[in-house]
């Protein structure tokens, strides 16, 4: 594999459990509201990521490669309202997508067509992961002021299960 895609593949492992990290911290945020509903959500967010995480390290191990782990920051977003981990998380989802597009861009320039088949799950996976943060953020600002709306979100939200995502399910 080579030296550039391999090293953004490794960092994403990071990047990957870094969001898990991120969104666990948004659920201990609407825990401590009292929005258990969000903190679900925001839970069952943050095993998908890691989740992914361990997708981009089995590709690596499938590859041959040696996955180095990183030490993961500490989430510092500051949040001040309800809205800002809806928002924090929009932002965070942007900045994932660009990683991948940097990797699938690093892989197109080396032709490694596995490389990139691997990654189209990943495209598919952040337009969806954009999609519902963009959502989630207009249905909170249309509604979140509103406390029986805001109470309705919340029940909505925490109706939301864990699904192993399938190239997990499938590696076994």
């Amino acid at each position: 594999m080579d030296k550039k895609v391999y090293e953004l593949l490794n960092e994403q492992v990071k990047n990957e459990f870094y969001s898990a990290y991120l969104y666990m911290d948004f659920a201990n945020y609407y825990a401590d509201e009292s929005l258990s509903g969000f903190a679900n959500w925001f839970m069952v967010q943050a095993q998908e990521e890691r989740d992914h995480a361990l997708i981009f390290r089995n590709y690596l191990i499938l590859n041959n490669c040696k996955v180095e782990l990183q030490a993961i920051p500490q989430p510092d977003k500051a949040i001040k309202k309800f809205i800002d981990p809806l928002e924090f998380s929009l932002e965070h989802e942007q900045k994932i997508t660009a990683n991948i597009n940097a990797i699938y861009e690093a892989a197109f320039e080396v032709r490694d067509f596995r490389t990139m088949q691997f990654l189209d799950w990943f495209i598919k996976e952040q337009a969806e992961e954009e999609d519902i943060a963009r959502d989630m953020i207009t249905r909170m600002s249309l509604f979140g002021a509103d406390a029986n709306a805001l109470y309705e979100l919340n029940n909505e939200f925490g109706t939301r299960t864990y699904v192993m995502p399938s190239p997990l399910a499938q590696a076994g």
